[in-house]
């Protein structure tokens, strides 16, 4: 740990702060990459040669294949360290990019498709982890702001990706394009990350009571928990909220559309704005603050009948929203036990939320209640167990 008086700056050290500027770039690059092939989906699917259903079913198999990643990532991280992890999954992911744009048929889809989701949890969690040390190492947290340049590369990488359509430049190309620059940023990266790993001491004076929660692995239970409700709440508020204003409201496209725009425009900016927050009221605060007004903006988005208010809604609901998962990855990264442990059960919990929430989401919208209603059966409990398990501690 840097000390006064040893050239520090904001509590870094020149190679801390050369590890932050990395850690940051790839975190913009990692949403910039899965941003960019997302918005060309319907080309994909006309390439492959798939319904639009079965293509749906070849996401979802892909994504279930992030929890071999979570179950892996640990032991990975214990035995070759972060850097390593990183560099060698983000490595992975440049190659499995261009086999999306190359594929001619579902099953080379479902094998780019397979090891972006494998090789994501991988650099998701090594990333998060040197980031949560340098956060600490600060005088001044920035986990949060981090997460925003994710959230901003997503935006960045879904824009390049439409432009690039429109103007007629082929998948193959793009993709490979992206690949490639993602390669040649990737060797900055990796030159300036941290090279050894903090180790934290468990040896000391526990109660019993810790002890036994330790080897229950209740932790990770508790990680995998709030990971999944936090998921739940925020996929729910995105994906669904457009049809929200035009199944429920009748609105039209155009309309509907800003919806999603006003939530992922809380969020991003939530994220930006959130570790000033914490340094000025506390993390709790922050949290508490947060769920009461996710959990009040859901609700408004859900039932009240005036489009323009639920719109306003969903935008307090991504500012609530904004630091509950930069907050878990922290925890997670913390979590005093084997490296790796708290961020797999975390991106555990969380892919498995990913796979159902859209289910059940869309099995309730499809009966006789209306789309608000179906979104608020998801939301609402979620919101209800996410504050039970973020109140002990993981």
């Amino acid at each position: 740990m840097p000390t006064p008086g040893s050239g520090t700056k904001n509590g870094l050290t020149a190679t801390d702060r050369r590890a932050l500027l990395s850690v940051a770039v790839q975190f913009f690059v990692n949403g910039a990459l899965f941003a960019s092939f997302i918005p060309r989906l319907p080309e994909i699917r006309d390439d492959v040669g798939v319904t639009t259903a079965t293509l749906g079913v070849l996401l979802a198999v892909g994504a279930l294949s992030g929890l071999g990643g979570s179950v892996v990532v640990g032991p990975l991280i214990e035995r070759f360290g972060t850097r390593s992890v990183l560099i060698g999954g983000a490595a992975a992911l440049c190659c499995a990019l261009p086999v999306i744009g190359f594929a001619t048929g579902p099953a080379v889809l479902l094998v780019g498709l397979a090891a972006l989701s494998v090789f994501d949890v991988l650099v998701d969690s090594a990333m998060n982890i040197q980031g949560s040390w340098l956060s600490g190492r600060r005088s001044s947290p920035v986990m949060n702001r981090l997460h925003g340049l994710w959230s901003l590369g997503t935006v960045v990488g879904g824009f390049g990706a439409t432009r690039l359509a429109a103007a007629g430049v082929s998948l193959q190309w793009h993709l490979l394009g992206v690949s490639c620059i993602l390669g040649v940023v990737l060797v900055f990266v990796g030159r300036g990350l941290l090279r050894e790993d903090e180790h934290v001491d468990e040896r000391g004076d526990v109660d019993p009571a810790t002890s036994r929660r330790a080897r229950l692995k209740i932790p990770l239970v508790m990680l995998g928990v709030a990971g999944a409700c936090s998921i739940a709440m925020e996929m729910t508020s995105s994906d669904w909220a457009a049809f929200r204003l035009s199944d429920d409201f009748d609105a039209t496209p155009g309309v509907a559309g800003l919806a999603y725009v006003a939530f992922t425009a809380g969020m991003t900016s939530g994220r930006f704005g959130g570790d000033s927050m914490v340094v000025r009221f506390g993390a709790r605060r922050v949290a508490d603050v947060g769920i009461a007004m996710t959990v009040s903006a859901l609700a408004f988005a859900a039932f009240f009948p005036n489009r323009w208010v639920v719109m306003v809604a969903y935008l307090v609901a991504g500012l609530g929203i904004a630091t509950q998962f930069p907050k878990l990855y922290d925890d997670a990264a913390k979590y005093r036990g084997r490296p790796g442990a708290g961020l797999g059960a975390l991106t555990g919990g969380s892919r498995i939320a990913m796979l159902v929430t859209p289910v059940v989401v869309g099995s309730l919208a499809s009966t006789s209640l209306s789309v608000g209603a179906a979104t608020a059966m998801v939301t609402l409990p979620a919101a209800a167990v996410f504050v039970l398990v973020t109140r002990r501690s993981v």
